[in-house]
């Protein structure tokens, strides 16, 4: 069976946020897809391990914020490379109140507010059924999972459903160039010669202690 077929399936972006114990939490998600038009029920997929979906199974109610190409790209790093456990990723951006449930600031494509219906078991993952509450619209192109991969050059999260164990093997490009992975977020940098010292990753903010070359 070529598994290689799963990567032309398309995805979107997003970032999810809900409260747990009084503060807000949040991760990214590739995952999301509308069920029904009347009375809109939309799916998305949490892996079990992962704060957010405690928080959705104890509130219920959580916001979706479609990624757009230029949003800032500190939001993938940050919520998708670090667990609401151990840090505030709305710190560095802070967040409004859409229907009482948090999205985190900057540019997106639009907000979604739902209400939690069903939790489906499957296996590593759960598919959070939800019924929408309230909408807002935004501007710029949705990013695209296939964007994030492209042009981004970021690699899925341990945890999302499409993360794949062989990106974290080496590319040999055979330009010539020197190639540096981020072992935070797995972006790959090129180089003429060394990584300077005062580089930052592009994804997730990482400094250049982080940076590896790949040999």
């Amino acid at each position: 069976m070529d598994l290689t077929v799963l990567y032309n399936l398309t995805y979107g972006m997003y970032i999810v946020g809900a409260f747990k114990d009084g503060r807000p939490v949040g991760c990214v998600i590739n995952t999301c897809f509308q069920v029904t038009s009347r009375n809109p029920l939309l799916a998305i997929s949490l892996n079990k391990d992962n704060f957010t979906l405690e928080a959705i199974r104890e509130v219920g109610r959580f916001s979706l914020s479609i990624l757009t190409e230029d949003s800032d790209s500190r939001l993938i790093g940050t919520f998708g490379f670090s667990s609401s456990r151990d840090v505030d990723k709305y710190q560095d951006f802070g967040y409004d109140l859409l229907a009482c449930t948090p999205c985190v600031k900057g540019r997106f494509a639009g907000r979604l507010v739902l209400e939690a219906m069903q939790f489906v078991d499957c296996e590593t993952h759960v598919v959070v059924i939800a019924r929408l509450i309230d909408a807002a619209p935004g501007s710029g192109k949705p990013m695209t999972y296939s964007y994030y991969h492209n042009v981004i050059k970021g690699k899925a999260p341990k945890n999302a459903p499409t993360y794949r164990a062989e990106e974290n093997l080496p590319d040999v490009s055979g330009n010539g160039k020197r190639r540096y992975r981020c072992d935070i977020c797995g972006y790959i940098v090129e180089m003429d010669g060394e990584l300077p010292d005062d580089y930052v990753c592009p994804v997730c903010g990482a400094d250049r202690t982080h940076f590896h070359e790949i040999v």
